[in-house]
């Protein structure tokens, strides 16, 4: 299996690990360096979450504002579930669901699953890309979605516009992803996405 070893997110000064580490108990799974790089608008990723209930969402949405994330999209439900969108202090969108549509226990803020959601300008040839390099599908849905078995951090690739509007923000953006992905190898796709060989 081809994995995902953990990602790197770019911020201007290099700071708000913190923010990854300690309000969302993502451990050692993100890094976070200073870059110079330009950067504005949808950045083209985000980070999902995924929790066992609502209110586990509820708290960690709730504990991402205090630590200064804005909210494009706050938690509702929605057909298929519950969740909703907070944008790090970084400028890194985090989406946010629950495996179920109600609450049965206590909160416990735990994340059942981490999920890389990349916007792509053609879900089929970056599919094929990444079948080129080695990645397995694991579900495919025509042109629109696809995702990879990546091990614990799961990789989904998702048409552009659709990831903004699941984000609650606009799809327009420019310069820089700042993401770097630590993997089997070094490689750039199509969309401008950078891997790094994983040490």
């Amino acid at each position: 299996m081809t994995s995902i070893a953990h990602i790197t997110i770019q911020a201007d000064n290099g700071d708000g690990r913190e923010f990854y580490t300690d309000t969302l108990g993502l451990g050692e799974l993100i890094q976070v360096q200073p870059t110079a790089e330009p950067s504005s608008g949808f950045r083209g990723f985000a980070l999902g979450l995924v929790t066992a209930q609502p209110d586990d969402v509820d708290a960690l949405m709730a504990d991402a504002l205090k630590a200064g994330a804005t909210e494009p999209k706050p938690a509702a439900k929605s057909l298929w579930g519950y969740g909703g969108a907070v944008q790090a202090p970084d400028g890194t969108i985090v989406t946010l669901a629950s495996e179920s549509k109600k609450s049965t226990g206590p909160v416990t803020r735990a994340i059942s699953s981490v999920v890389l959601q990349l916007g792509v300008a053609d879900v089929a040839a970056s599919k094929q890309f990444y079948e080129s390099k080695g990645f397995t599908v694991a579900k495919s849905y025509g042109r629109k979605y696809a995702e990879l078995d990546t091990g614990r951090v799961s990789l989904t690739l998702n048409r552009r516009r659709d990831l903004a509007k699941n984000a609650g923000v606009a799809e327009d953006g420019t310069g820089s992803h700042r993401i770097l992905i630590a993997g089997p190898s070094a490689f750039t796709d199509p969309d401008g996405y950078t891997w790094v060989a994983a040490n």
